[in-house]
């Protein structure tokens, strides 16, 4: 899911805040521009860091947002030791991206510029001057992972029956799997993600894998002699997590399963990195799930196998998550990110002893990170006050990247960690004040609740919270019961009971703002977008102190989404089948079945081609409240997925909301 400034001197600045946040003079903050929904444009998103062979460049992809009909990337390399960055790619209005540099200084992508438009593997010389297209797969790829040597790719690319065909008439869509869409594929036929081996020198692809079942996250062993890649065979394995380990010869083959746990190892969907091979090639470390009926509920761990021996052992074995686990340069250490109390560490793990020693400290969110041959890394994190940058690890960070250095001229909100009790337990926070405001008086408070429900918000950049703050709200985010970062009990409190604790929660923090005079219980905005958007409709069933809300990719009947959107699988799991369990599913289902209740104005939004929270859980929401006379309307965003790509719906998102809150908050709002 996510700073620069100009000279090393602001950098400086800036990465003090991210570490510890301190209050900036009025004066100073009056001076710099406000944030604002336009803002968005500007910002430029670090993403896939990878060392070159020399250890002396960190190539990266650098996403822009300035064009508003899509986001483009570009690759970019920074050198270790200066930080200076150069762009190794221009290409406005098409996109490189997940670079993979080999030994001679070239660097394999994927990248768009196919003359059909799908996703190929690409070529840059070590010059930079050509590129070369690799693959022509039909239909296009969507992950590869690099031959030790630079010669070959194993690439992940759909088999089907209409995969790359573009016939005049669309034929019928045939379903007959357990779960009929996902969210970025659409309807799921009889398509199948398999394993293609592409030769660079003759620029042919060979299927490797073949059956009714999806690969996933190849990774090619350093010797070059197996591909470790992931896959469910399971009996009904779309009802199930079971996906597994598997390994099998580079040219093809069988392949062998390596681990034995019958819940979910490396599942995709886990979003935790692939299969990390030693540099000696004889052990495989991954991220494994709980047990399957605890769904999301309890973290993910890192899993260790000996190829020789069999053994799989679990090092560090804590109740956090884990994610990206990946080898030392000697193989000596495994280095992962850990999921604490709303901020994400880079870790250094022991897997002998499972001794875990941090890397990075202080308000401080990484994302990702890149190992060299040699031993430096480069973690990917974000603090607070300044958006994803690149930093070396080590006594003394050095920033390793300089892009959105306009943030520097920008007024920044105040950010403060925040606890309270709900009933016996302490629930933790964050709260933006707007620049020049102490908490000394009642301000209008926008409740920001985050997706999941298994998720938290963290000492991340947020430009919606700091466009909110600019424009005079105090921004409250809460992390209620449900949420990760604090263990397994704090998250399965809300398990198959959304709406009760979690509302309780934000509630209880509601009554500790207004009474610690910082927030004006008239003016109170709550939204969110996914859960964040479900919680928002529990809450306005509950609470009547909320003036304005927004849900964004929400719903309020799961009745009426069972087998609509892609989770009937953890229905089932948590929930079990609405014809087992009606009690169960109608008091879930209580903003829609008690929507008299519901007063506030709400704003209902969506991404038309949602699969994951589809429309019409926002649509039932909104066409309820419309017929009770309660102001409302509906935004839907033109072909979208869950996540929004494109960079004017999503600052047409942020401007939206505010003017939505300015309608019913600010003082002279319309109200109509």
């Amino acid at each position: 899911m996510p700073a620069p400034l100009l000279s090393a001197a602001r950098n400086i600045a800036l990465f003090a805040l991210m570490l510890a946040p301190a209050r900036i003079p009025a004066a100073a903050q009056e001076a710099k521009t406000a944030f604002s929904a336009a803002d968005f444009r500007r910002l430029e998103t670090i993403s896939g860091p990878v060392f070159a062979a020399d250890g002396e460049t960190i190539i990266y992809t650098l996403t822009s947002h300035a064009a508003p009909e899509a986001q483009y990337s570009d690759l970019w390399a920074t050198e270790w030791r200066s930080g200076q960055a150069r762009r190794l790619t221009d290409t406005p209005r098409q996109s490189e991206w997940q670079p993979a540099p080999r030994a001679d200084g070239s660097i394999v992508y994927l990248g768009d510029a196919a003359e059909d438009g799908t996703t190929q593997l690409w070529l840059l010389s070590a010059d930079g001057e050509t590129t070369r297209q690799l693959s022509r797969i039909p239909g296009g790829i969507s992950d590869y992972s690099l031959a030790p040597n630079g010669s070959a790719a194993i690439v992940v690319a759909e088999v089907g029956a209409n995969v790359g065909e573009a016939p005049d008439i669309a034929p019928p869509i045939v379903i007959d799997r357990f779960l009929a869409r996902e969210d970025g594929r659409g309807w799921i036929d009889d398509r199948r993600q398999h394993l293609f081996r592409v030769d660079f020198a003759s620029n042919e692809a060979t299927q490797l894998t073949h059956g009714d079942y999806d690969h996933w996250l190849p990774s090619w062993s350093p010797d070059g002699k197996n591909i470790a890649f992931v896959s469910k065979r399971c009996e009904a394995a779309d009802r199930h997590y079971c996906s597994d380990i598997y390994i099998m010869p580079a040219g093809g083959g069988e392949a062998r399963r390596v681990s034995t746990f019958a819940g979910g190892d490396a599942d995709p969907g886990f979003e935790s990195g692939r299969p990390s091979w030693s540099p000696d090639s004889t052990r495989i470390a991954w991220v494994r799930a709980g047990d399957e009926a605890d769904t999301w509920y309890r973290p993910t761990q890192i899993a260790v196998a000996d190829l020789t021996t069999g053994e799989i052992t679990h090092p560090a074995w804590i109740d956090r998550y884990f994610y990206y686990p990946r080898w030392s340069a000697d193989g000596t250490r495994l280095i992962a990110l850990v999921e604490q109390d709303r901020d994400t560490r880079l870790v250094s793990i022991d897997p002998a002893s499972g001794s875990l020693r941090e890397l990075t400290e202080g308000r401080d969110v990484a994302y990702d990170f890149a190992v060299a041959p040699g031993g430096r890394i480069a973690v990917l994190a974000n603090g607070p006050a300044a958006p994803l940058a690149l930093r070396s690890v080590g006594r003394t960070p050095r920033l390793l990247t300089q892009h959105n250095g306009w943030v520097a001229d920008r007024a920044l909100a105040q950010t403060r960690d925040i606890s309270w009790t709900s009933g016996e337990t302490e629930i933790h926070g964050m709260l933006l004040l707007p620049p020049g405001e102490d908490g000394s008086r009642p301000l209008p408070t926008i409740i920001r609740l985050h997706g999941g429900p298994v998720y938290q918000f963290s000492h991340d950049f947020m430009l919606d919270w700091q466009v909110y703050a600019a424009n005079g709200y105090a921004v409250f985010a809460p992390n209620p019961r449900g949420s990760s970062g604090r263990g397994t009990e704090f998250a399965m409190a809300q398990m198959a009971d959304w709406g009760n604790l979690d509302v309780a929660d934000v509630r209880a923090g509601i009554d500790y703002l207004v009474a610690a005079g910082i927030t004006d219980p008239d003016r109170i905005g709550v939204g969110g977008w996914s859960y964040g958007g479900i919680l928002t409709n529990y809450l306005i069933a509950r609470e009547p102190r909320i003036a304005a809300a927004v849900s964004g990719a929400g719903m309020g009947n799961f009745l009426g989404g069972f087998g609509v959107d892609q989770y009937a699988r953890d229905y089932l799991l948590e929930l079990g089948a609405p014809w087992d369990e009606p009690e169960r599913w109608l008091r879930l289902s209580y903003p829609f079945f008690e929507a008299p209740d519901i007063h506030a104005p709400t704003l209902f939004l969506c991404a038309e081609e949602d699969d994951n929270v589809p429309c019409t859980g926002g649509q039932q929401m909104y066409q309820t409240l419309k017929t009770l006379d309660v102001p409302t309307r509906l935004v839907v965003y033109p072909g979208e997925n869950h996540g929004l790509t494109v960079p004017a719906y999503i600052e047409d998102r942020m401007q939206r909301q505010l003017d939505w809150y300015d309608r019913y908050l600010r003082a002279g709002g319309t109200g109509d």
